[in-house]
This record gives structure tokens, sequence and C-alpha cells, in this order.
């Protein structure tokens, strides 16, 4: 199986990433093939220039590699920060480049058609805010978000969603915890 690892968080002692380093050695270790993708640490750009925005368009190499690889994945794992309860801008601007018509998705008589049906998602979010402010607050729209509206949109319907809080308050101990359920997760999925 082919994983393709994307995480989110400028911050590189991150408890994200933690969890994508523990998914990316999870399926290492089980022989799986993984690609791993650092946003910030390869300066990915993430604003979707005008000339890239119909099918078709030529894109610059770096974003036709990450379809490319968007592409020929079995399972997408993303890891991320919640900020004001979205992603990081760096991650919705991936998903602009990469998430493609022609690539994740095509327009058709009957609407859109997701292009990437079989696949499997797994997202993990981390967040400060403790589980049941943020979602007395606001309820889960992260989830929704990525399962309906990105993943489901392109024909993933296999899709889970994990969200760990609250970093800044948690232990040493629990977050141990947390990456053995990141890896009992990843070995079940």
């Amino acid at each position: 199986m082919k994983v393709l690892v994307v995480v989110g968080q400028q911050r590189l002692d991150s408890f994200c990433h933690t969890i994508a380093e523990a998914v990316s050695a999870e399926f290492r270790d089980g022989g799986h093939e993984v690609v791993f993708h650092d946003l910030y640490a390869e300066n990915f750009d993430a604003i979707l220039p005008h000339s890239e925005v119909r099918k078709g368009s030529e894109l610059d190499a770096v974003v036709e590699q990450h379809c490319q690889e968007l592409v020929s994945a079995d399972l997408y794992v993303i890891v991320h920060p919640i900020w004001w309860a979205m992603p990081p801008a760096i991650l919705k601007g991936w998903v602009d480049r990469v998430f493609r018509p022609g690539v994740a998705f095509e327009f058709g008589p009957q609407g859109a058609v997701g292009k990437l049906n079989g696949k499997r998602a797994i997202v993990f979010t981390t967040s400060n805010s403790p589980s049941e402010d943020q979602l007395q607050v606001s309820g889960n729209p992260l989830e929704e978000i990525w399962k309906r509206f990105i993943f489901g949109f392109c024909g993933v319907d296999d899709f889970y969603f994990r969200n760990f809080a609250s970093i800044v308050l948690s232990t040493k101990e629990q977050r141990d915890d947390w990456i053995q359920e990141v890896r009992k997760i990843v070995r079940n999925r």
C-alpha cells in the first residue's frame, strides 16, 4: 500500500510532528511505502495562482508532483493543528492547489464526480482548547469539512477523524498514550 502523509505545522517539536512520525514509522514497519510531506519544511507555496485555476493548466513542478502522489496513494493521512476552528493556511492552500479538477474530481453532466474512489483517509488534529469547549462553541466543523467537502467530494468514503486536546494542558504520559492510540488506529486502517 502507498500512504501519503502530509503535516501542516511549522514547529518541528510539535505534537503534530510526533503524530506524523509515528504514523510514518508504523506504516514503514508494516512494509508499506510512505510519501511524507512537511509543508512548512518544504516551504510549500500555498497561493493558488490564477494560471492554475482551470483544469488542464500547466502546473508548477512541485504541485504536479503532489498531484501525482495524491492519485497514486491508497491512503491519505493529514496531520495539523486547529487554528480558529480551521487548518493552517498552508494546508488549505495545499488542498486548493492539489485537490484540483482533473486530478481529484471532475465535473460532468450529473455534477461533480470524485476521482479518488476506493481510497481511504485519516485526519489527525491537535488543539489547545479542551475538546469539550471546542465542541460546545463550534461543534466539529473540521471533521465535516474534511469528511464531506474535501475527501467525500473527491470520492473517498472510508474516512477517520481524531482530534487530540488539550495539547497545552496534556502531560507527557497522556501524549505517550495518544501516540499509542495513533499507532493502533493506523494498524487497524
